[in-house]
């Protein structure tokens, strides 16, 4: 018997130490589970995102969205199966299946960066209504109204304004320098398309430069694709024979910085900094940091434990100076003395709500200030039809009844020189 009792109490401590390890083991494989590799905690264990470009990090735009992506995967800690980059996305119905075949993937925040995505992400949406589909750059979440699609953008058009300042103080500097005169202080600026977003931001940049140059006028001319460089260093070849003496643009390779350089005429880039491949003509860049969205929803949907019908995401979200989505590079050498204490002067005063971008007292169309009752298309029909009054104050107050752009006013001082196709 007394064997016997020592048997069955041997049992229960081999019993009770099997246990106790199995506890550890299953403790440590969760906790191994909120940490990534790298040990850092990761507090987004619900989320999953994936992510469509239209191109890839060869065009400074789509390059602009995917390293903000990488910025936030770093700070929030989340492992790399947490994230999907898929690139070289057309805005035709591939957009609609990848983004279907992210949802198979078990992403439930789902993000696309071109316009032309829109109407493949709403189909998505309605066939996945358990996921967040958010679009940049998009105009329908407001009036489509679906609980799980979403837009958003950013007062980028103070960027290009502060931009646009940078680029009058060079020509004052050039001026002064007897390099032309004042009457010839003309600006180039290679668009995409006529949209309003490509309208906003090359009016925006106008009235920048228009603010410390009062004599400057600008060129403008369309290449009819997003990103094409063979065109877009055309088009910036043509703009300087016609005779401007700086360019910008809103386009998404290097096409017109590389020209610039080629010709020494100075050049103000979009996306991100040129000053490596363009050293002696860049003088700033303007960008959207998407970083504070994407950190936005990730937290929206890891308070909604990975449930979008729980999460309080923004139908039109429109980041500012102040959230750090609209910012400015640091200045290349090309830039004019004085230039950024003068630009942290002007940033200062559109923070404060002083100054204000599309202030009508500083622009006329056809000789004429813009009337107070000036409708734009905010609501987005098939053809275009302007339905809500802008102006307030006697400022058109872009990107407030929805986050994407909607100035779409062609302002004197402004030369379209063609269209696109």
């Amino acid at each position: 018997m007394a064997k016997y009792m020592e048997g069955f109490i041997m049992k229960k401590k081999i019993l009770a130490i099997f246990l106790v390890v199995a506890m550890v083991a299953a403790l440590a494989v969760g906790l191994t589970a909120c940490k990534k590799d790298d040990g850092k905690t990761n507090n987004y264990p619900d989320i999953k995102i994936g992510m469509l470009c239209l191109h890839d990090k060869n065009s400074t735009y789509d390059k602009n969205f995917i390293t903000a992506m990488e910025e936030v995967q770093r700070e929030l800690g989340l492992r790399d199966d947490q994230v999907i980059i898929k690139t070289n996305i057309p805005e035709d119905d591939t957009c609609y299946q990848e983004a279907m075949n992210l949802v198979d993937a078990g992403c439930n925040i789902i993000f696309a960066d071109s316009f032309g995505h829109e109407a493949y992400m709403l189909k998505a949406a309605k066939r996945a209504p358990k996921v967040l589909f958010a679009h940049a750059t998009g105009t329908l979440a407001h009036t489509e109204n679906l609980p799980n699609f979403v837009n958003a953008f950013a007062s980028i058009y103070e960027g290009r304004f502060l931009a646009g300042v940078a680029a009058g103080l060079k020509l004052n500097e050039m001026i002064t320098a007897n390099k032309f005169t004042a009457e010839e202080a003309k600006m180039g600026y290679v668009g995409a398309y006529p949209y309003a977003e490509v309208i906003s931001g090359y009016t925006s940049f106008y009235l920048g430069a228009k603010s410390v140059c009062p004599t400057v006028t600008m060129d403008v001319t369309f290449t009819g694709s997003w990103y094409n460089e063979t065109f877009e260093k055309e088009a910036a070849n043509a703009l300087i024979e016609r005779g401007c003496k700086l360019i910008s643009q809103h386009a998404d390779s290097m096409g017109a910085p590389n020209a610039c350089e080629l010709k020494k005429v100075p050049n103000v880039s979009y996306n991100g900094s040129t000053a490596e491949a363009c050293p002696d003509t860049f003088i700033v860049s303007s960008r959207i940091n998407w970083a504070p969205y994407y950190k936005y929803l990730a937290e929206q949907m890891q308070n909604a434990k990975g449930d979008v019908s729980k999460a309080n995401v923004a139908k039109d979200w429109t980041g500012t100076l102040a959230t750090g989505s609209v910012e400015l590079t640091a200045f290349g050498k090309a830039a004019a003395a004085g230039t950024a204490e003068k630009v942290a002067e002007i940033k200062a005063k559109l923070e404060k709500g002083e100054l204000h971008v599309f202030d009508t007292n500083n622009f006329t169309v056809n000789g004429k200030q813009l009337s107070a009752d000036h409708k734009a298309d905010v609501d987005t029909d098939a053809a275009f039809t302007p339905d809500t009054i802008v102006v307030e104050n006697g400022v058109f107050f872009e990107s407030k009844y929805r986050s994407a752009p909607y100035f779409d006013v062609k302002i004197d001082g402004i030369t379209i020189i063609d269209k696109a196709a």
